[in-house]
């Protein structure tokens, strides 16, 4: 039986689904995604919530890197409070609450922000200061998110050794950039396959459809040497859990269809083995150092005897990347990677510039007109969803405007696979200001720049005056 997944693995011909279907997997949302990032939850973003930042004890400069403005940095300040202070911001940042708004307006997917740190064994904590107990919370929330039957995206959100300068969304905000490293790819891989593990073998994982591998990597290609290497092992790992597990990869022309043993770790390991012999030494030894690391998790969260017991059969997860047009100077394609169901992510935010003039007519001259969705195809890159998009422009938007651009961009973020929303909620606080208006989509709707229900809009013609005017895309 392992000669099979030997073949699977080393396929040279991939399977990317052109549209998005229920069959991908079980938590998969009906028709399009409509849903909303969980920011600044389990990565905390200090700008999101500047009140309750200074409250817990951290602090705001202009340049993130030179005061207590991340996780890593707050750490580091308060070894002996961070785990306690960061669990009472973990409770109340996402509660109950949040989930039964996010139903009563009819969101059906979460995009979930994630650090390599809640995965504390591969956690160097001699040089990284991250807070303990993240992965308790995220069962909690996966549980409550389930019994409202909202579906996940676990997102790699911040990686090891940071995949981008100076953003507080890596966790340590700095121009040390080592994630593009054999060591740290290594530890990604080790988390990826501890989380996969995780979503198929914990009941409360349940409703994760989908495992994004990076979020935002540096741009321009030239500085991400060995990502292309990275997206291939990223896809194989995952699929060698599933098929440890008993869990059918679909579209090749044979998988496993049962474990080799009934104990999970031990089926992680012998597939380790049966790897070794052939040319993915990487993968393979991703899995032998992950399956360790899962027992650990499982045994932390209560769950030791999952590891002796078969999971219910679910389909493989959804294996996704940020889209090929992420990157310039010859990227790597994702789409080469894919065995099995694969999706595409595409961030578009007109409020750092580069986009568009700055001002309503061209904002809307551009969305308007978008051929993001249309690009990606032709590569391969589909379904494509939006999965961080927000309401903030480089000038004063009136509300009249708000209306507009809230109903263009979900018009041309709706001819992809659906979208998802930066962010479910900002802070509202004097400090904040008025913060929520353009980035929290609750508030968006209290304002009306949203409908109550995701697949509405206010005006449908709203592009139209501007489909006629554009010169391009």
């Amino acid at each position: 039986m392992w000669p099979l997944l030997l073949s699977v693995l080393s396929a040279v011909s991939f399977f990317v689904p052109s549209v998005v279907t229920t069959s991908i997997s079980p938590g998969f949302p009906n028709g399009k995604i409509y849903g909303v990032n969980l920011g600044s939850w389990l990565v905390l973003e200090a700008w999101m919530l500047p009140q309750e930042w200074l409250d817990m004890g951290g602090q705001m400069c202009d340049d993130c890197s030179t005061c207590i403005a991340s996780e890593w940095a707050f750490g580091r300040a308060f070894p002996d409070t961070v785990d306690e202070i960061f669990n009472k911001h973990w409770e109340s940042w996402f509660s109950q609450t949040d989930v039964d708004t996010m139903a009563r307006l009819g969101l059906n997917t979460v995009r979930i922000p994630l650090g390599f740190w809640i995965v504390e064994p591969i956690v160097d904590r001699s040089t990284e200061f991250y807070p303990r107990g993240g992965i308790k919370q995220l069962k909690r929330g996966l549980s409550q998110l389930k019994a409202a039957g909202i579906s996940a995206i676990l997102d790699h959100h911040a990686l090891p050794g940071v995949q981008t300068a100076g953003q507080m969304f890596t966790g340590n905000c700095t121009s040390d950039v080592e994630f593009y490293t054999e060591a740290n790819y290594h530890r990604a891989l080790v988390w990826t396959a501890v989380m996969t593990g995780l979503s198929h073998l914990d009941p409360d994982f349940g409703s994760v459809f989908a495992i994004e591998a990076v979020n935002e990597p540096i741009m321009d290609a030239t500085q991400t040497p060995g990502y292309g290497d990275f997206q291939v092992n990223f896809v194989k790992v995952v699929r060698a859990v599933e098929l440890a597990l008993g869990i059918t990869v679909p579209n090749e022309g044979s998988a496993l269809s049962s474990r080799a043993s009934n104990n999970a770790t031990a089926s992680l390991l012998q597939t380790s083995k049966e790897l070794t012999s052939s040319s993915d030494t990487e993968v393979a030894q991703a899995l032998a150092d992950a399956a360790p690391v899962l027992a650990e998790v499982l045994s932390e969260l209560g769950l030791a005897s999952l590891l002796f017991n078969g999971p219910p059969l679910r389909t493989p997860l959804v294996t996704t990347f940020m889209d090929i047009n992420w990157q310039f100077n010859s990227p790597p394609n994702p789409a080469a990677a894919a065995i099995g169901p694969q999706g595409y992510d595409n961030h578009l935010y007109y409020s750092f510039g580069g986009v568009a003039d700055p001002n309503p007519d061209a904002y809307l001259t551009s969305i308007c007109n978008l051929n993001r969705v249309q690009a990606d195809a032709a590569l391969g890159n589909s379904p494509l969803w939006f999965g961080e998009w927000g309401l903030p422009t480089q000038f004063n938007a009136t509300d009249d405007f708000l209306y507009q651009w809230a109903d263009a961009q979900k018009l041309a973020y709706s001819q992809s696979a659906g979208w998802i929303f930066w962010n479910f909620k900002v802070e509202m606080s004097d400090l904040a200001g008025d913060l929520s208006r353009q980035w929290s989509y609750f508030d968006a709707v209290n304002r009306g720049f949203f409908s109550p229900i995701p697949a509405e809009i206010h005006n449908p013609s709203v592009c139209a005056p501007f489909i006629a005017t554009a010169s391009s895309s």
